[in-house]
């Protein structure tokens, strides 16, 4: 009880500095919570609309895939005849056929799309009985012939749609133009899909180019019959024919969340992986927070363990107010961690991704999820300030508090610091030898981890050496001011280095991902430079292949010398060594050398593009042993068999269509029928000379009815990729920014303890005449040598490990390293201004101390 008593009493008798370090946890906490919340919020929004989407059972082709674009254009279909065959199946109550077609860009009548922006899909398809399920017709009605359409209500709110507005569906059979003849509701949450109805009939011709075909089949069981008995009935009717695929409805729900699994999975571990970079340096602050907490208790601790406090007492004292304080910090951090959920929603909602407050999901093993981590990290945290109050001597009570740390164990520290940096660097410099990518990642991420490590350890060390830099270039400005300041940020260099180690690990990722950024687009750009020779590429900014009646839009502009097609096929392909493999074969016409240039190892590139040729690239004419001259089996996907002779190997050391394989268009079209053919994936384009302009002009024109699709010269199509990295990195830095500010708690925590620590002194100096000014100015330095030494380590750790992460891209094909300094050089002043904020309350307290009562104060 003397114990408890003790521990609550310090705890509230420092309130003020525990309150930064729950800070710390709080945000911590909230990102885990908040994350698992949002994650399994989305589960439950979708769980919801798979299940209510379902039918009791849907019979589908065998190759059809979940949401998979078509590469011709059509999704897999069943002839009608099926349905009437299932129908008659024992249990089966209503039979329906159903067409849906993910294929699609629907617009307005001012042409502007209306799909969504966040990538969610845009279907098409014909209203049935199985719709009602999880929709209900709100406004209207259902459309009856080939000129209505109708449009859900999420789709007509977002673009103020309503009745009798005119809509056009663009799909790969033609357009169809047709005025909304109704609205339909979502009875459960719609994540973002547009989508829009049309009659059977219509439906089936303009989606799927053909009568009396269905995408899927939904059934209704009777009462009292089960899916999985349903099921088994419908496979007995169809004789148990590999043709489809039959499933229950929560087969087919789990097939779709499966499809949606991988992208709510790499969501939620990169949020978690961000959390706990807020945890690491969550650490950071917590330790310092007990480590002077400690040292400044010196004295009283001494007085305990004099009467008769024993060392696991003083132990367990430290211990218990760091439980307190993860409790506390951990509990604010489960309801912080709901609210972030709720706005994350919110901010999804304002970009598109719809996600109702309604399915908010919190799980029982969310907030003890939270909890635990919060607590066990803070514990773990203060164990070693613990073990170091428990080993103070009562001989400690006649000495004055913040006895300094042992030398010897100083020394340890930094030569077993310097032994893992230099692993962590050998590591790092291996990586840039290696020859392949997979090779090297494995010893990036070591190299990263004691790097890390490494210089945590040797902070102390550098801070010694780096401070008394930045002091010389900085702080001499300010005469005995600025020699104060530098001494107070070496009085403790462990403090010190501790306090710049939470803000280096932020800024190092951040320098790292800067590098990476930088270079990736710097390479891609070169690579343009050098390989590309088409004028224009013409691509759709969501994946859609290009429409055929696109594709006659871009062939019909005047001014272009030449239009090259490129489709990617799939295909089986068995090489001489035996080995069969699926893989995909690019065809395109023979333009396409001079629209991107291939360096050629052995054979002739022309020659590919001749009848029944193809090339291969380095890496797999290595794996399989092929070599110019041999025969290829290659086995194409809903077309012939045909052997194809080697008649080019081209270097892989691009990266533009890194390890394509090559063919004539006429190729493709020998062996796939043109009704399975792929549409282009994308287009180049050549202008006549000196009509460069009036062509890009021409092609823009041509496809102004198909807002879909853009036209980009290569300044346009380097500016597209540098915005989409640089959106990237702008979304990793925004969650960095959570690591970085717990990391300014810490300097502001660093620093208030720092200030108490020095109350007599402080009033000492104020009594022999340093102004309130002059003082305050003293801690803003102090506070800015100390942000800069993280920001100084952070941004040199960050760009070794950008700079050996980019010789693994240079194995890749992008082989320009480039270091972003105005990045790098406004993160480092920007650190300064981090200094600045950080010691605004702390020289405020200071400069406000009575000079007398300073004076006084013991220790």
């Amino acid at each position: 009880m003397t114990v408890w008593k003790t521990s609550m009493r310090n705890f509230f008798a420092h309130k003020g500095r525990m309150a930064l370090s729950a800070v710390a946890v709080l945000l911590s906490v909230a990102f885990v919570c908040g994350t698992l919340v949002f994650t399994d919020t989305m589960n439950t929004t979708f769980d919801k609309l798979f299940a209510a989407t379902s039918a009791d059972v849907t019979v589908s082709p065998k190759n059809a895939k979940v949401d998979d674009i078509p590469q011709n254009g059509k999704p897999e279909s069943l002839p009608a005849s099926v349905l009437a065959r299932v129908a008659k199946a024992d249990g089966v109550k209503k039979a329906e056929g159903g067409v849906s077609s993910p294929a699609v860009t629907v617009v307005d009548s001012h042409n502007e799309n209306m799909g969504s922006e966040t990538g969610a899909p845009t279907i098409a398809g014909n209203w049935t009985q199985n719709d009602l399920r999880s929709m209900e017709i709100t406004s209207g009605h259902a459309p009856r012939g080939p000129t209505e359409i109708m449009v859900d209500a999420d789709t007509a709110e977002k673009h103020h749609l309503k009745l009798g507005d005119e809509l056009r569906t663009i799909a790969a059979t033609g357009d169809i133009t047709a005025k909304i003849s109704g609205i339909a509701t979502f009875k459960v949450t719609n994540p973002g899909a547009a989508i829009v109805y049309l009659d059977t009939a219509t439906a089936q011709r303009a989606l799927l180019g053909a009568p009396d075909v269905f995408t899927h089949l939904s059934l209704t069981a009777e009462p009292g019959v089960s899916d999985a008995r349903l099921k088994q009935n419908v496979a007995e009717v169809l004789g148990g024919s590999t043709a489809y695929k039959i499933r229950t409805q929560d087969e087919a729900a789990a097939d779709n969340k499966d499809s949606m699994g991988s992208f709510l999975d790499v969501m939620k571990y990169a949020m978690l992986g961000f959390a706990g970079i807020a945890f690491l340096v969550g650490i950071f602050l917590i330790v310092n927070t007990f480590s002077m907490l400690v040292a400044q208790r010196t004295r009283e601790i001494g007085l305990m363990r004099a009467i008769g406090s024993s060392r696991k007492q003083v132990n367990r004292s430290v211990l218990l107010e760091a439980v307190l304080l993860g409790i506390v910090g951990s509990i604010l951090g489960v309801g912080a961690g709901v609210g972030l959920a709720v706005g994350l929603m919110k901010v999804m909602g304002a970009v598109g991704m719809e996600l109702s407050t309604d399915d908010l999901t919190i799980a029982w093993t969310t907030p003890v999820t939270g909890l635990a981590l919060g607590i066990i990290v803070t514990v773990l945290a203060a164990y070693i300030p613990a073990r170091r109050a428990g080993k103070i001597s009562p001989m400690a009570a006649l000495r004055e508090a913040g006895t300094p740390a042992d030398a010897k164990s100083g020394w340890i520290r930094a030569g077993l610091g310097l032994v893992v940096t230099g692993a962590g660097a050998a590591a790092l410099w291996a990586t840039t030898r290696a020859d392949k990518a997979s090779d090297g990642s494995g010893l990036l991420g070591l190299g990263v981890v004691l790097t890390l490590i490494g210089f945590i350890v040797i902070g102390p060390l550098l801070a010694g050496v780096v401070v008394r830099a930045l002091s010389a270039v900085l702080l001499r400005f300010f005469g005995p001011v600025g020699r104060l300041a530098e001494r107070n940020a070496l009085r403790n260099p462990r403090r010190t280095g501790a306090t710049g180690a939470a803000l280096m690990i932020g800024l190092a990722l951040v320098a790292c991902l800067s590098v990476v950024g930088s270079s990736m687009v710097a390479s891609a750009t070169d690579e343009l430079d050098k390989s590309v020779g088409a004028d224009f590429i013409v691509q759709s900014g969501n994946g859609q292949p290009i429409v055929p009646q696109a594709a006659e839009a871009l062939a019909a502009a005047p001014g272009i010398e030449h239009l090259t097609h490129y489709r990617v096929l799939d295909a089986k392909l068995t090489t001489p060594d035996g080995t069969t493999k699926n893989e995909e074969v690019t065809a395109a016409d023979p333009s396409y050398q001079e629209d991107v240039r291939r360096e050629v190892l052995s054979g002739d590139l022309a020659k590919a593009y001749g009848k029944n040729a193809m090339s291969v690239g380095e890496d797999y004419a290595t794996a399989h042993r092929v070599k110019v001259g041999d025969t290829i089996t290659v086995a194409f996907k809903e077309g012939k068999t045909a052997k194809l002779k080697v008649a080019a190997i081209t270097s892989d050391e691009t990266s533009l269509d890194q390890g394509a394989m090559y063919m004539n268009t006429s190729t493709a079209q020998q062996y796939v029928p043109a009704g399975k053919l792929p549409q282009n994936m994308l287009m180049f384009a050549k202008a006549k000379d000196g009509e460069e302009d009036a062509a890009y002009a021409a092609l823009k024109d041509s496809l102004a009815k198909y807002p879909t699709y853009k036209v980009q010269n290569q300044a346009d199509f380097k500016e597209d990729l540098k915005d989409q990295i640089g959106q990237l990195l702008n979304v990793v830095y925004g969650l960095l920014a959570l690591a970085i500010i717990v990391a300014v708690l810490g300097v502001v925590n660093t620093l208030a303890l720092s200030v108490v620590e020095r109350t007599r002194e402080i009033g000492l100096m104020r009594a022999i005449g340093l102004s309130r000014r002059q003082l305050r100015r003293m801690i803003r330095l102090e506070s800015v040598v100390i942000a800069l030494f993280g920001a100084l380590l952070g941004l040199g750790l960050g760009m070794g490990w950008g700079t050996s992460a980019q010789q693994l891209l240079a194995l890749e094909g992008m082989g320009v390293l480039e270091i972003p300094w105005p990045t790098i050089i406004t993160v480092f002043v920007a650190s300064a201004f981090v200094g600045l904020f950080a010691a605004l309350v702390p020289a405020f307290r200071a400069g406000r101390m009575n000079v007398l009562n300073a004076i006084a104060t013991d220790g």
